[in-house]
């Protein structure tokens, strides 16, 4: 009716994927990457941020059982809704988003695929230069030897959280540090 109008609403609950995208996003948002490591902050600078934390996500649960497999894709399409959304929001032409989708979710597969290949070394030199070519957007960055080690962290907090905690209640990421 007319007076459902005129009373108040509570927000709805955001969903679980809704709410582990939001940490990840949380976390790529972080002050310290942009002030202190000298990530970028432009809308690649944080894209990359982004990718690099879904990254991690995605990372620890792609040998988890299909229900996680099933989380983690839901995230993953979330995040390409709220990257087409933010597209549009700056003002992205309709007929060019679609381009501009492909070709960031190209971005994400490469960074994803070097990412993955460094972490397999124990060396750091094969993840710095994968950091600097991706947040660092190529630049000699300083910044990329502690987000090197931010990366490694990471990967330990989230192999130490449960498959049911990282899906239900989402990533607990490390505190960055700008030190090297």
């Amino acid at each position: 009716m007319v007076f459902g109008l005129f009373q108040r609403r509570d927000a709805p609950t955001p969903s679980t994927t809704e709410r582990v995208y939001g940490l990840i996003v949380a976390q790529a948002r972080a002050p310290i990457f942009y002030r202190e490591l000298g990530v970028p902050d432009t809308v690649m600078g944080r894209y990359e941020m982004i990718v690099l934390h879904a990254f991690l996500y995605f990372h620890r649960l792609k040998a988890a059982e299909p229900a996680a497999k099933d989380a983690a894709q839901d995230v993953f399409d979330l995040m390409f809704s709220e990257t087409d959304s933010a597209l549009r929001e700056i003002g992205v032409g309709d007929l060019t988003v679609p381009k501009r989708i492909k070709s960031m979710a190209g971005v994400f597969y490469a960074r994803a695929a070097a990412y993955d290949a460094a972490l397999t070394s124990a060396d750091d030199a094969d993840l710095i230069a994968a950091l600097a070519a991706g947040p660092f957007e190529g630049a000699d960055a300083p910044g990329a030897r502690p987000l090197a080690r931010y990366l490694r962290l990471s990967v330990e907090a989230l192999a130490a959280q449960s498959v049911s905690a990282l899906v239900q209640s989402g990533p607990a990421f490390p505190q960055a540090e700008a030190s090297s």
